[in-house]
């Protein structure tokens, strides 16, 4: 693999003009607003790949919330436990 990387012919590097905006851009191919285009960035590929970060945060936000839930003499218990509630002490209408 490594012969195979070192002897690969790369074309030249080319870039994006300089008043280009990346991120303006991604809004504008998000929302399609082409026509409202400053600097014509493909965004597109751009736009997939934030799409799908986003995706894969969000599910590992839910996973890390899902498996912070624990279990306590058979009822799940919320990771902030005790922080928002009166930390199981009995009330008026618990039996």
């Amino acid at each position: 693999m490594a012969i195979t990387a070192l002897s690969a012919e790369f074309g030249a590097v080319s870039g994006f003009p300089a008043d280009a905006s990346i991120v303006h851009n991604i809004g504008y191919a998000l929302f399609d607003l082409g026509e409202y285009d400053v600097a014509t960035v493909p965004a597109e590929g751009f736009l997939a790949t934030f799409l799908i970060a986003a995706v894969a945060l969000d599910v590992a936000v839910d996973g890390a919330v899902y498996l912070a839930k624990r279990e306590e003499d058979g009822s799940i218990v919320a990771a902030v436990g005790q922080a928002f509630t009166d930390g199981g002490r009995d009330g008026g209408d618990r039996q």
